[in-house]
């Protein structure tokens, strides 16, 4: 009895010993836990505390890596017109396709088990085989270069750049190429939009207008001078994006969008598109090797064309060559041969060195002056001033201007504006040659008489017309429509001016040089000029045919000069070439202006209309 009592006590005993190490066990447990979790908590709560309290701008700045952007705001060239609004340049929306080369290697590169059953050695030689094969064996590589039309080995070498995150592979890229790269889903290749320039009157005006580079930043001609207008300003600012890359948030604008400006031109288009035709039109049949031709309003002194022949297709420039650019009528001097006459004419009346019914004996059609001989094509024996301009006598103009005196002649070219800039505003313009010295010998102050000596472009020529058409008044020159009033300055006097027009009617007439500058129902005062070109050690064969002259002669309103570089054959006088050039825009542009014609009720004098 009292042995079973005594086993059932250690029984009980021994559990109650059980039961407390296993108490202690699960309490210490418990408290190993919680003190681990506790001290989880502080860490966290102390991390939490350091990164808002003592160092909160590092999450700011870790959000702002991931969610701010800088976008900009594109803004187009302003478009280009002229004086009718018809649309000489414009920009349209086009894009630019370009390649991220890390994101496109994300693409090429292959996994553990690609590796091993490339059965490779040399790591990077594998990976360059592997890129390569998966490169050119894709067929949405080649279906991208062939939309592009650039070679695959292109896309490639762009690829392979090292470091790099940004390469162009085609720029200047239309809407429907750009969906269709997009249906293709290739990594690493995206497009953004930019402008592509356009000019819908192709080669007629590329010689003024100039063109632009692919950044849409004038390079030549008017698309450079006036840059800074049609430009305007990108406008950029800092915004927050999702992860989809949608904006959130508008943060700051960092720059101003700044509009660009739309230019209107004083040219008019249809007067333009003529003097482009009927000047490539002479220069390919008498084989000659350029020209330029501009036509001036002689109210104003605003340009109605300005046109050169050789040209090129802005909208294609594989077409491109500097040579075609080049816009001759203010870039191109010539001597201006027999053109100048009839200033030297005005300046012997101005300076009173002969009288309107003055006849000049120029015979017996030549003179001897230091060795050297001054001559006619024929001995026209007496004439009056109107005769001279009208045969184009050399013998009478040389005797005018060796009662002149150097400075006297020099000083009235300038005031025609020969060897002076014309205000035109045009980057390239050439302001010719008229040259200053101290002592001249009669045979150069003779030659400068009919246009040897001295050098002009077509532009300044037409300028010193249109100054004798309008009375004697210079108005500045002007391509650029301005709603400002225009202001002329008096140069010549005004009766001089108007006697010397009506002097050069005989030009246009039976038996004087140009016939074929004549303007059915209109009355044209005009001169030609052929001049032998300069060369080393004298003048060669190769000739300028020059023809200036305006119209009505009795109420002018334009002036028009015409150069031919070089014409070829037996018919090279400014007569036969560039004459007829002159009466055909001459009669378009009066015609598309509604002047009305000579005769009838119109038939009053210039000189009474003033």
């Amino acid at each position: 009895m009292n042995k079973r009592r005594s086993v059932s006590k250690a029984k009980v005993n021994s559990q109650t010993r059980k039961k407390k190490v296993y108490l202690s066990y699960s309490s210490g447990r418990y408290l190993f836990v919680a003190v681990g979790i506790s001290m989880i908590a502080v860490a966290l709560i102390s991390r939490l505390a350091f990164l808002q309290v003592i160092e909160p701008e590092y999450l700011t700045n870790q959000a702002d890596k991931r969610s701010l952007r800088v976008t900009k705001s594109v803004v187009h060239r302003g478009n280009i017109e002229d004086r009718h609004g018809e649309e000489l340049a414009i920009s349209v929306p086009a894009y630019a396709i370009w390649v991220d080369p890390k994101e496109v290697k994300k693409e090429f590169a292959f996994t553990r088990e690609e590796w091993k059953k490339s059965k490779v050695v040399n790591p990077k030689t594998g990976l360059e085989r592997y890129t390569k094969e998966y490169f050119y064996e894709s067929k949405k590589w080649p279906a991208l270069a062939e939309v592009l039309g650039i070679e695959i080995e292109t896309i490639a070498e762009a690829i392979q750049k090292p470091n790099s995150r940004f390469a162009y592979l085609k720029r200047q890229v239309n809407d429907p190429i750009v969906q269709y790269i997009k249906q293709l889903k290739l990594s690493g290749i995206a497009s953004q939009l930019e402008s592509h320039r356009f000019y819908p009157t192709g080669e007629i005006n590329a010689n003024i207008l100039g063109l632009t580079d692919l950044d849409a930043q004038g390079i030549e001609g008017i698309e450079k001078s006036y840059n800074a207008y049609l430009q305007g300003q990108t406008g950029t600012k800092r915004v927050r994006k999702d992860r989809l890359g949608n904006v959130i948030d508008n943060i700051e604008v960092l720059k101003e969008k700044k509009l660009a400006g739309n230019l209107q031109l004083t040219i008019d288009q249809r007067v333009q598109a003529v003097a482009y035709s009927e000047l490539k039109r002479a220069i390919k049949m008498n084989h000659a090797t350029s020209g330029s031709i501009v036509v001036i309003d002689i109210n104003n002194g605003e340009i109605f064309a300005m046109a050169n022949y050789p040209s090129f297709n802005p909208n294609d420039r594989t077409q491109y060559q500097a040579y075609k650019l080049r816009n001759r009528a203010i870039t191109d001097t010539f001597e201006p041969g027999s053109t100048v006459k009839p200033l030297v004419v005005a300046s012997a009346l101005i300076h009173n060195k002969t009288d309107i019914d003055e006849v000049i004996d120029t015979s017996p059609g030549w003179m001897s002056l230091g060795g050297r001989r001054v001559r006619d094509s024929h001995n026209y024996g007496k004439m009056d001033l109107a005769k001279i301009l009208k045969k184009s006598s050399n013998m009478g103009v040389s005797k005018l201007a060796l009662r002149l005196g150097p400075e006297e002649l020099q000083q009235t070219f300038a005031d025609f504006g020969l060897g002076n800039d014309t205000g035109i505003g045009l980057i390239g313009e050439n302001i010719g040659r008229l040259p200053i010295r101290h002592r001249w010998s009669d045979f150069e102050l003779a030659t400068m008489s009919f246009g040897y000596g001295i050098t002009s472009t077509t532009l300044q020529l037409a300028k010193a017309y249109a100054i004798l058409g309008s009375g004697g008044m210079e108005y500045p020159l002007s391509i650029v429509k301005s709603n400002a009033p225009i202001v002329g300055e008096q140069v010549v006097p005004k009766h001089i001016a108007l006697e010397v027009v009506e002097m050069m009617e005989g030009v246009s007439e039976k038996g004087g040089t140009a016939p074929k500058a004549k303007v059915d129902g209109y009355r044209i005062a005009g001169k030609t000029g052929t001049s032998r070109k300069a060369e080393a050690g004298g003048y060669g064969d190769d000739y300028v045919a020059v023809f200036a002259g305006l119209a009505p002669a009795t109420r002018p309103r334009f002036a028009i000069a015409v150069m031919i570089n070089e014409p070829q054959g037996d018919r090279y006088y400014a007569g036969d070439v560039a004459a007829p050039v002159f009466s055909a825009v001459m009669k378009s542009t009066l015609l598309l202006s509604h002047v009305l014609p000579d005769g009838g009720d119109q038939s009053y004098t210039y000189l009474e209309a003033k």
